[in-house]
């Protein structure tokens, strides 16, 4: 049969299966052509790892015994009795970091694509709570098979809740953990592993895809005028462009699988869980290494947690701060530069994390280390947005003019300014700690001056760097009388 007839006969099968079974007259809305792309399906991509989770959980869950005595030798004879056990874990932890991996690249694509904006605010904050879950999904199944690993970082990440306000630490630890002791906070986690959690999360996707449907696909920044783009029908076109996603990420789910099995670590005893250092998974290791920083140790784990728990309240809410109409990445860099940190952040402390198991940082190397990565970033990221605004203006000109002679001396400024900002920032934190925790004592408050000095300083550099990028570009707004009179800079950049 040549590839023509067998064509067509799909074709005519297709259109055969869709006439009785009515498949193209959905509530489902055309798919524009814009978003045949597969970044436009990660959160797709999501649920369908998240399937993945549920058919391989089913199957574990006709073994396993959420039991602390039985907990262990059940997952043990998953392991090393049943046919492909082993294979059957590796494909449910592995798929469960895909869908936290997936969850959070569909949500830092949806943020510098500004999906959040008007009218789809609703559907940024479902998806936020949706991506809580998935989380949630991590920490419970992680206990699961109580393991000396995932029992000793499963009671740090408990233990933790005892720093919040007294009414809702008891009421999160009776939600978790119950009336107390091993079996009840296994049978817990447990519960809310395979019961509560997919319920939550199946509600809250009915929910997006209701508003997806209302609302439909965000179009792109730029492109051709609606009215002119194609529009595919559900099925079968898109239905077939989805399961070939669906098919190459499950196989690649199946092929690391066998290339990579699980082991299983020893068995929780306390003996054992005493010569051991917690650590929590990957997807938690940021969090756990800004709590090692010393100045959240004790005392301070309450001012680390709110801090935490602030930044995910102003995530979630989002939509509501980031209200500019633009959507366009050249129009938002101040959001653009915090996302951007927000990411390289998190590369960092997880990395950290990972490198330094139980370490205790101190305040002066936590400062330097997330100080200097945000003012990095956010210094490159300047400079990117300048040399765009340059080069944007220099092609819609005529007449190309010559770059300034200061070219060569910002480029060296912009390396001095990281490496001298990152160590100000780092100083500055210590001082002031010390100011707060030993009292007024000459020592500490000319350290605190000084540091104080020496970060305005770098501040007022900044600013110097900021005028002249300004300057070498051509879009100064505002002049600065002090900044070209006072110190020689005139309007071409030259000294």
């Amino acid at each position: 049969m040549n590839k023509g007839l067998r064509k067509d006969v799909i074709v005519r099968f297709a259109e055969w299966l869709d006439t009785r079974l009515g498949l193209s007259y959905t509530v489902l809305k055309p798919v524009p052509e814009y978003a045949v792309n597969p970044l436009y399906w990660l959160g797709a991509l999501t649920v369908v790892a998240f399937v993945i989770q549920g058919v391989t959980g089913v199957i574990m869950m006709l073994y396993y015994v959420p039991n602390p005595s039985l907990a262990f030798s059940s997952t043990r004879y998953i392991f090393d009795q049943v046919y492909y056990g082993r294979f059957l874990e590796s494909v449910h932890l592995y798929t469960a970091y895909a869908m936290i991996m997936l969850a959070f690249m569909h949500m830092m694509r949806g943020y510098f694509v500004s999906v959040h904006k008007k009218p789809r605010e609703m559907m940024w904050v479902v998806g936020m709570v949706m991506g809580f879950v998935t989380l949630g999904f991590g920490f419970t199944g992680y206990l699961l098979p109580w393991t000396v690993v995932s029992k000793s970082a499963t009671d740090v990440g408990i233990g933790m809740i005892d720093a919040l306000p007294p009414q809702i630490a008891s009421f999160i630890s009776f939600l978790i953990v119950g009336a107390g002791g091993d079996a009840t906070e296994l049978l817990r986690f447990y519960d809310l592993h395979v019961v509560i959690l997919p319920a939550v999360l199946l509600v809250l996707l009915t929910v997006k895809m209701y508003m997806l449907e209302t609302h439909g696909i965000a179009e792109p920044q730029a492109g051709k005028p609606v009215q002119e783009i194609r529009l595919f029908p559900i099925f079968p076109d898109m239905s077939l462009y989805v399961a070939v996603l669906a098919a190459a990420f499950g196989s690649a789910m199946l092929l690391i699988s066998v290339l990579f099995p699980l082991n299983l670590p020893p068995q929780y005893t306390p003996e054992l869980a005493a010569q051991s250092i917690p650590q929590p998974d990957w997807y938690f290791l940021w969090i756990y290494q800004i709590l090692k920083i010393s100045i959240f140790e004790g005392p301070g784990l309450p001012v680390a947690l709110t801090l935490v728990t602030l930044f995910f309240v102003l995530l979630i809410l989002l939509p509501f701060i980031d209200r500019g109409e633009s959507r366009q990445i050249t129009d938002r860099p101040r959001f653009v530069t915090l996302g951007l940190i927000f990411v390289v952040e998190l590369i960092v402390l997880a990395y950290w994390g990972l490198a330094t198991p139980g370490q205790i940082i101190s305040t002066e190397q936590g400062a330097l280390v997330l100080g200097g990565t945000a003012l990095a970033i956010t210094v490159i990221t300047v400079a990117i947005y300048k040399i765009s605004q340059s080069r944007t203006k220099h092609h819609s000109s005529t007449k190309l003019s010559a770059l300034p002679s200061g070219g060569l001396s910002l480029g060296l400024s912009l390396i001095i300014l990281i490496t001298v900002g990152s160590l100000a920032i780092g100083t500055s934190i210590s001082n002031m700690v010390e100011f707060v925790l030993r009292g007024a004592s000459p020592p500490v408050v000319l350290g605190f001056v000084l540091s104080s000095v020496f970060l305005g300083s770098v501040i007022l550099g900044t600013l110097f760097l900021l005028y002249r990028l300004d300057l070498l570009t051509g879009s100064i707004r505002r002049r600065i009388r002090f900044f070209e009179f006072e110190l020689g800079w005139t309007r071409d950049g030259s000294e």
